[in-house]
């Protein structure tokens, strides 16, 4: 039985391999060749990757000297985040010719809620291609997209023709799309969860729309309802054109990793300070602080606290860093460390979706 939810057209850009495309881009001669922004020196990080270069699994994320064993003949660019930027409001200034629902989530993608839109189109697919059609005409970059009833679907949708392409999911299709639909694909299952669900039985949407809330929310606490939902076609979460910002953190890669508290103490300090001024210049401040804690063997620790009262001054940030940094002992060297602060008094309630319900399905889409 089909609730009386309003339905949306939502359509999510997400931009091809956006740093990589830019470099590209600006630059004919590397046009075709494998890059990597960023990931250089001995110790970067890869930030992205081009398409040449995945081929040979080069993955954003990655450590520099991994990506250049997995292709020798990669070459790497120093990021230009200033020019990123720059490209990034020249496709928003798009979004905006057709919406003023424009939900950005990075520099190089976005939701778009085009149900009552600027040009009166009523195909959202349509307004997906000429979104893409005018940013490679304008700017001269790709994008892909998804096109659906909310934005989960859309975002889940926007990878399947990457790149390049785009993928509407309409109403009448949106259940046999997510039972169908690897749980890695998902969007907010990761390795760790989709183990996890391995181990119950649960490789698809079929799978896991044929479990309970109730034993949902058993092994995967609040996100079992989350779960429980969205395989349902449920996301009410609308498209937020000031979209409130959930956290704000600052990290340090050490050229050299660090084997003591007393070492990282001093680096703590700076980070602590680049923080509370990010924060002061935008006015909030939070009442969660984490360290992060990257060992030299790549695994990742974090130490989280939560206060009685919101924190943006460094000297503070500073003293509860470093109480997290003495809660426990370092399992080994340090290669990065970082602060962040969430809780933020600049947070909205986020839209809660009802335990038992479903989609409408008579929509021209």
């Amino acid at each position: 039985m089909f609730s009386d939810l309003p339905i949306r057209k939502i359509i999510h850009v997400d931009m091809d391999a956006f740093y990589a495309s830019v470099e590209q881009m600006d630059n004919p001669a590397l046009k075709g060749q494998p890059i990597a922004v960023g990931g250089g020196k001995a110790r970067g990080v890869v930030s992205a990757a081009s398409y040449e270069a995945r081929t040979f699994g080069v993955r954003s994320a990655m450590s520099g000297t991994l990506a250049a064993k997995l292709c020798p003949k990669l070459v790497f660019v120093s990021p230009r985040f200033d020019r990123y930027k720059e490209i990034s409001n020249k496709i928003r200034t798009i979004f905006f010719e057709y919406s003023d629902l424009v939900e950005p989530l990075s520099l190089d993608e976005a939701y778009i809620d085009v149900t009552e839109n600027k040009k009166g189109i009523q195909s959202a697919s349509r307004i997906a291609y000429q979104i893409r059609e005018k940013i490679k005409t304008q700017v001269g970059l790709s994008a892909s997209a998804g096109i659906s009833i909310n934005k989960f679907i859309a975002k889940v949708a926007s990878d399947y023709n990457k790149p390049n392409g785009q993928k509407t999911v309409p109403p009448e299709e949106v259940l046999a799309f997510l039972e169908a639909l690897d749980i890695r694909k998902f969007h907010g299952i990761g390795k760790v969860t989709a183990h996890k669900m391995y181990e119950l039985g649960i490789f698809t949407g079929l799978d896991l729309k044929s479990k309970t809330q109730p034993f949902l929310t058993e092994h995967f606490g609040k996100s079992g309802a989350y779960y429980f939902n969205v395989v349902r076609g449920v996301h009410l979460s609308s498209v937020k054109p000031n979209r409130a910002r959930k956290s704000l953190a600052a990290e340090r890669t050490f050229s050299n990793n660090l084997s003591s508290e007393l070492f990282i103490i001093e680096k703590l300090s700076h980070i602590a300070q680049e923080v509370s001024g990010r924060l002061q210049r935008l006015n909030i401040a939070g009442k969660t602080i984490t360290l992060k804690i990257k060992y030299s063997d790549f695994k990742l620790q974090t130490r989280s606290k939560t206060l009685t009262y919101f924190i943006s001054t460094a000297d503070v940030i500073f003293e509860h860093a470093k109480e997290l940094l003495f809660q426990e002992g370092l399992q080994n060297s340090v290669r990065l460390v970082g602060i962040s602060i969430s809780n933020l008094n600049s947070n909205i309630k986020k839209d809660v979706a009802p335990e038992n319900v479903t989609v409408q399905l008579k929509f021209e889409f």
